[in-house]
């Protein structure tokens, strides 16, 4: 007799690998706790207690001696007490993940630049059609035109191909973007018990992964702002920390120009996520401060730097996670002082817009 033997189902793979499970957990913890891998194991074993994560062939011990032997982890000595640290490869899987959680949609790409309604030398081919050209790759050959071509130069009965028959598909031209992405680390991140600063973080990490694996040729710089702005590395993003500061966006901008100014790309952009408004400038050695309100002299030195971007074709997307009336009102001047654009986002759909953002502009060719 033919028919389906149903049995019992038996996971396999990540869902049912007792270690792949807690990884992914721990993780989200190493995040939350901007790398303090005691106190995530802490709340890894609270979270066992409550939701029974492991059983008696696999508790915590065994996770945490396997994340040592798998390289995760690694053991070191302080004032004679053994402390645990991330490593490059935890650093690595932390990006990753954040990339499969926030960017889940992304496919496969050849070559991973960003295309541009200009055509010329890319991988992803336009409607239009032209003539063979000397160099032309033989991927690029439109075969059922060519062949159409060649029934029509030379009929059935003396059936060839010649070089004047081949149709080539155009392809949009492939550019190089080179972005700052500013991250907002000012206290009111946060602020009234919201974590704005753990979405910010896991953003990031999946933007630079992305750019990593997807877009070699682009280049991403990361730099923070509270009450004055410095770069950091991508492998320093799991450990940011909201600090007791103000809001200096314009020391942001000043370093993201900077920086930017270096870059030989024609393409450039900055991208700001950000919950608040501007409270802090510096004058000299000294700080202004006012975070009271928007203060006329703090909001007139930074639309005058939005405008100022916008003359050296720099443009800002403003990501906001706040959505207060007189935020908004800001975050509009801002952007038409620049000429950029401007999302009001949960923490949620932060990831979304920003990968929609970005990807978007692989058809914008900025002049």
């Amino acid at each position: 007799m033919i028919g389906w033997q149903f049995s019992n189902f038996i996971p396999s793979g990540s869902d049912g690998d007792p270690f792949e499970r807690l990884l992914k957990i721990f993780k989200d913890l190493l995040v939350h706790t901007s790398g303090d891998v005691k106190e995530a194991l802490s709340w890894l074993t609270e979270l066992d207690k409550h939701y029974k994560l492991t059983d008696k062939d696999y508790g915590i011990a065994d996770f945490i001696q396997d994340l040592i032997d798998k390289g995760f982890i690694s053991q070191q000595s302080m004032s004679g007490k053994p402390a645990f640290h991330p490593t490059s490869k935890m650093e690595i899987a932390l990006r990753r993940q954040a990339l499969d959680d926030i960017f889940d949609q992304l496919k496969m790409s050849k070559h991973g630049n960003h295309t541009t309604k200009m055509t010329g030398q890319g991988d992803e081919f336009t409607s239009e059609l032209r003539a063979y050209e000397f160099g032309d790759p033989l991927d690029s050959v439109a075969m059922s035109e060519t062949l159409k071509n060649a029934q029509i130069n030379h009929g059935l009965d003396d059936f060839r191909l010649t070089e004047k028959d081949l149709q080539i598909h155009e392809t949009f031209y492939k550019s190089q973007t080179s972005t700052v992405l500013m991250i907002d680390i000012s206290h009111s991140m946060i602020l009234y018990g919201e974590d704005r600063i753990t979405p910010a973080k896991k953003v990031a990490m999946a933007l630079s992964e992305l750019i990593i694996t997807r877009y070699p040729k682009d280049t991403l710089d990361i730099i923070v702002f509270g009450d004055d702005a410095w770069s950091i590395e991508i492998k320093d993003l799991p450990y940011l920390k909201v600090g007791p500061y103000h809001t200096n966006t314009v020391a942001g901008l000043e370093l993201a120009m900077d920086i930017l100014r270096k870059r030989k790309n024609p393409n450039k952009q900055i991208m700001m996520i950000t919950d608040g408004k501007p409270t802090c400038i510096k004058k000299g050695k000294q700080y202004y401060k006012n975070s009271f309100g928007l203060d006329r002299k703090i909001l007139n030195r930074t639309l005058a730097l939005a405008a100022s971007c916008r003359k050296i074709n720099i443009p800002v997307t403003t990501f906001m996670i706040a959505r207060d009336p007189y935020l908004v009102n800001f975050v509009d001047q801002f952007t038409q002082a620049n000429n950029g654009k401007a999302f009001y986002s949960s923490l949620d759909g932060l990831g979304e817009f920003i990968f929609m953002d970005y990807k978007q502009n692989k058809r914008t060719r900025k002049k």
